[in-house]
């Protein structure tokens, strides 16, 4: 009885991925940067790639934990304001808006989860990096600190 309730279940729940795609999780690509201090620090990270409007709505929503030397990377098409909020979000992160020519602007630390507050960038930027919140503090990352990473500098 267990198992043809747990089926039914999993069928469902398939049904409902296929009928409504936009409740599937969207998939990231891999990469790595590093942040370079003026102190002289170079923290590498493994990153994920948030580059479709569906990625970047998603964003690290609903992520229970991430790694200490990961992060997410939103890159835009052009470079713009930017503005992010925490819905969804169960992990307070650090979010350091990033130039097109990898200098960081600003940084907004330990965002709140699930906050609906909006976090903005003090202008217009290429990349957000999202890392666990206090990273930027541990590390000594300020604005002016530089982000180095081939995805930025991709037209």
């Amino acid at each position: 009885m267990v198992g043809r309730s747990f089926r039914g279940v999993v069928a469902a729940l398939l049904l409902l991925v296929v009928a409504f795609p936009a409740l599937a999780l969207e998939t990231f690509q891999k990469s790595k940067l590093t942040v370079e201090t003026a102190g002289g620090g170079k923290f590498r990270f493994d990153i994920e790639l948030a580059l479709t409007p569906g990625q970047q709505a998603q964003g690290l929503m609903f992520r229970q934990s991430m790694a200490a030397d990961a992060g997410m990377l939103f890159i835009y098409d052009r470079v713009q304001p930017a503005s992010f909020w925490m819905k969804n979000t169960l992990i307070p992160l650090d979010m350091l808006f990033i130039a097109a020519d990898g200098r960081i602007v600003n940084i907004h630390e330990r965002a709140v989860p699930e906050s609906l507050d909006s976090v903005n960038s003090d202008g217009p930027v290429k990349a957000i990096l999202e890392l666990n919140g206090g990273m930027a503090s541990r590390l000594g990352i300020r604005p002016g600190d530089r982000v180095v990473s081939p995805d930025i500098a991709k037209p």
